[in-house]
């Protein structure tokens, strides 16, 4: 009778965490396979997960947006979650940014954002008139700059909790150069910050493996749990 209590127990608490959703966004010239770390552990924590794999090099981030947020959206809604979460990397936090701008979640939980620019990229200011530079990166890429007309500077503070995980550390010195102070070889710590961001925390990664660290995986896990990171000084 006991251990068929227990059971039942276990069953209903798996049940009810079961419930939450997060949905996955991949960065810039990526694929959700980039997200599979992230993605085992979150499926091992109970969580629904929905790692979306969109063609960012395709579309417009207004494009993109549209496109991977809904697609997310459909799988969580159909399994009725109580709550929907994101966990993005890179352009990922900005397609998140922009679809948020244009709609409304009813059932929107909390975002964890790796590595993104959230005040744009100095790179793309910087290269993006170079010739290639489109054809790689795609016409997304080329609105990711720091003007007030590109689109992460358009998009306003944050309207809903999120979490900041930003990188340190960087293995791609040239783009480097063209990044003032701390970066993670892609992104600086700056641009890493959004207005009224609910937690922030700088860690010792690099922009295209911080996704696979354990320790950032940890925190993604602590965020969505709690609304603040491990170490968080919030």
């Amino acid at each position: 009778m006991k251990v068929l209590l227990a059971i039942t127990l276990l069953l209903v608490s798996m049940a009810s965490h079961s419930e939450e959703c997060v949905i996955l966004l991949h960065g810039l010239a990526r694929t959700a396979s980039s997200m599979s770390d992230i993605e085992e552990r979150l499926t091992d924590e109970g969580y629904k997960v929905v790692n979306v794999d969109y063609p960012s090099r395709d579309g417009t981030i207004e494009e993109l947006a549209e496109l991977a947020v809904s697609e997310g959206l459909a799988h969580c809604n159909s399994a009725e979650s109580s709550s929907i979460h994101f966990v993005t990397h890179s352009m990922g936090g900005i397609l998140v940014r922009q679809y948020l701008s244009q709609n409304t979640i009813e059932k929107l939980g909390r975002t964890v954002m790796l590595g993104p620019p959230n005040q744009g990229s100095e790179v793309v200011d910087k290269l993006g008139e170079m010739p290639g530079f489109e054809f790689i990166n795609g016409p997304a890429g080329m609105q990711l700059g720091t003007g007030t007309h590109d689109v992460p500077q358009s998009l306003g503070p944050a309207n809903f909790e999120v979490g900041i995980i930003a990188g340190t550390r960087s293995i791609n010195l040239i783009l480097s150069v063209l990044i003032p102070d701390t970066d993670d070889g892609k992104v600086s710590l700056e641009s890493a910050h959004l207005e009224n961001e609910t937690d922030f925390i700088e860690m010792p990664v690099t922009h295209p493996f911080m996704m696979h660290d354990e320790e950032v995986i940890d925190n993604v896990v602590h965020f969505l749990k709690n609304g603040v990171f491990m170490d968080s000084q919030v």
